[in-house]
C-alpha cells in the first residue's frame, strides 16, 4: 500500500510555524553562564599535560577574558578580575593571588583607557590586549621570581609572541560564543 506525500505530516510544535523571533526573550542563565564557563574553561587548558622547555603555551584564561572585555565592555564588572585570576593561578600553578592581582589591574587599566577614548577599533583592541599580555606574563615572572629564582626573561619571549599572534582566534572564538549566547 502506498502513502500518498500529502498524508505524511513532519511534527511541529503548536504555534511554532508562524511565530516571531523578535521580542523574545534570551535566557538569563546563558546570558551569565557563557563569559564566565568560556573564561574558566581557557584558564584549565594550561593544566593540558604538554612538554616543552620553556613557558610556550598561551594563557588561554587571559585571552578569553580580555577577549570579553575589550568586546563587550559592559558585560564582566571591574572586580571580575579577582575571582577569574584567582581560578587562573589554580589551574597555572603561579603563585596564588598573582593573576587575581595582574588581571585586576589589567582591568583598570582597559576601564581606563575606555574613560578616555572616543572609539576603539579593532586594530586598538589588538595593540591594548597585547601590551596587558606582555605586562601580565611579566608581572607573573616577577611575582614568580619573589619566590625563587626566576631565569631570564627573554625565555618568557615565545609565549608572548604566540599569545598576542593567537588573540584574534580567540576573539572570533568569543565572537561565536556571544552571538549563541545572545541567539533565543
Amino acid at each position: 500500500m502506498k502513502i500518498p506525500v500529502s498524508a505524511i505530516r513532519l511534527p511541529t510544535r503548536p504555534g511554532r510555524e508562524y511565530a516571531s523571533r523578535f521580542d523574545r526573550e534570551q535566557s538569563l542563565l546563558k546570558m551569565l553562564t557563557i563569559p564566565i564557563a568560556s573564561v574558566i574553561l581557557a584558564s584549565m587548558v594550561t593544566s593540558l599535560p604538554i612538554f616543552s622547555a620553556g613557558p610556550l603555551l598561551p594563557p588561554f584564561g587571559l585571552l578569553m577574558f580580555l577577549s570579553w572585555r575589550l568586546m563587550r565592555p559592559g558585560l564582566l564588572p571591574i572586580w571580575s578580575g579577582v575571582p577569574f585570576g584567582l581560578m587562573d593561578d589554580l589551574f597555572s600553578g603561579q603563585p596564588f593571588g598573582s593573576a587575581g592581582l595582574l588581571w585586576s589591574l589589567a582591568m583598570l587599566i582597559v576601564e581606563i583607557i575606555d574613560s578616555r577614548a572616543i572609539w576603539r577599533d579593532y586594530l586598538q583592541d589588538w595593540l591594548i590586549a597585547a601590551l596587558l599580555i606582555a605586562a601580565v606574563l611579566l608581572g607573573g615572572w616577577w611575582i614568580a621570581g619573589l619566590a625563587h629564582a626566576a631565569p631570564n626573561p627573554m625565555v618568557l619571549l615565545p609565549q608572548i609572541t604566540l599569545s598576542i599572534l593567537l588573540y584574534p582566534l580567540v576573539v572570533r572564538i568569543c565572537a561565536r560564543l556571544d552571538s549563541w549566547r545572545l541567539a533565543t
